[in-house]
């Protein structure tokens, strides 16, 4: 295999193998502690522009099959692993996951220390960083580094373009796409729910012209705050409408009802996150993936009422709206990969539509 380098910003050099497209490519260099799911993460849109680190030292053992991908087209700007499995076992691969990261454009590198790796991203943060050939100088990828601005458009690049229907009989759905996971797709269409997708930036006008019994607000990559005509949007549907938001939906629901949101060190990316959730005194293992989160004392004055927190960091995990029907956690209940601890959100959505209509029902008949 031939040599590579990884480039951090800060000026430490990794040397390593190719693996993968063996373009030259920049991001942000975040870290994922999740032992299995690779090929999940690897589509997960909310990974958009972002050089992911695997921290389980054995990655690509059991290849890549059709039925595991979050996305169609993967975001990812590239892979850096311990060790890369060559010869992939498993009755479901289709394809290694060197081969498929060629296919995809996407390099990688390997042979590396990513422990170490990890705990730099840990001590300074997350930051950017360059996979490139070793005839590279060291200083003048750091060069290109500083001077590299990453675009904010991520949501507009993993989102989808048009609107379209997946069918079903049930509560008919509006799911504002900002890079949503097939998880939550897959968790609807379990309840035969009538799902419209839209694009992230669809008018309040339009989706109540769908009469929807509820609205999804999804996962996706970046600073919610990058996505300015979503938060008016959900200003404008709020009230009557149910509302559940995931991950970057969460933190939009708070910022259009006045709350804050802030940037993590190095985020949460994992599959075994601790959550405890206030209502039930109970603790469940969240599937995790962001960088930014909701300021817990933001929360004060704007209706919304703390739900969950974390316990590795005590942030902000889940909130409730007092008046509304309006909901939201910072995880993924979806999980792909992870516990499925929390999929039971996906039914409490349904039940908060189905009181919704009821009380809709009487108010007509009072």
């Amino acid at each position: 295999m031939a040599k590579r380098q990884l480039v951090l910003e800060d000026g430490t050099v990794f040397i390593g193998e190719s693996f993968g497209s063996e373009r030259s490519q920049s991001g942000e260099i975040v870290f994922n502690t999740g032992m299995t799911g690779y090929q999940e993460v690897i589509t997960n849109p909310s990974n958009c522009g972002q050089i992911v680190t695997m921290t389980y030292p054995l990655i690509g053992n059991y290849g890549i099959n059709r039925d595991d991908f979050e996305t169609v087209t993967p975001f990812i700007h590239g892979l850096v692993a311990k060790e890369v499995s060559s010869q992939p076992s498993n009755f479901r691969s289709e394809e290694s996951l060197d081969h498929y990261l060629k296919v995809h454009d996407i390099p990688g590198i390997s042979g590396i220390d990513t422990r170490k790796l990890t705990k730099i991203i840990r001590n300074n943060g997350t930051m950017k960083a360059m996979i490139t050939d070793v005839n590279q100088t060291a200083e003048n990828v750091v060069v290109k580094l500083q001077a590299t601005v990453f675009p904010t458009d991520q949501v507009k690049r993993t989102s989808t373009i048009k609107p379209y229907v997946v069918p079903g009989r049930g509560m008919r759905i509006v799911m504002v796409d900002f890079g949503a996971k097939h998880g939550i797709l897959r968790e609807l269409t379990k309840r035969d729910c009538h799902i419209t997708v839209v694009p992230y930036n669809y008018s309040a006008e339009n989706i109540l012209r769908l009469k929807p019994d509820g609205i999804m607000l999804t996962n996706g990559p970046g600073n919610p705050k990058d996505v300015p005509e979503a938060i008016e949007m959900i200003k404008q549907i709020s009230g009557n409408i149910p509302i559940f938001g995931i991950s970057l939906g969460h933190q939009l629901l708070a910022l259009a009802n006045g709350a804050d949101t802030e940037k993590l060190k190095f985020g949460h990316r994992g599959a075994g996150h601790p959550v405890k959730d206030l209502m039930l005194n109970k603790t469940f293992l969240t599937a995790q993936n962001h960088s930014y989160v909701v300021r817990k004392e933001s929360l004060k004055g704007t209706g919304l009422e703390l739900t969950q927190v974390a316990l590795n960091d005590n942030t902000v995990e889940g909130v409730r709206h007092s008046k509304y029907p309006a909901f939201s956690v910072q995880y993924h209940p979806e999980a792909s990969p992870g516990p499925e601890d929390t999929n039971y959100l996906f039914n409490e959505f349904l039940n908060m539509m189905k009181e919704n209509q009821t009380k809709k029902e009487v108010e007509v008949n009072a």
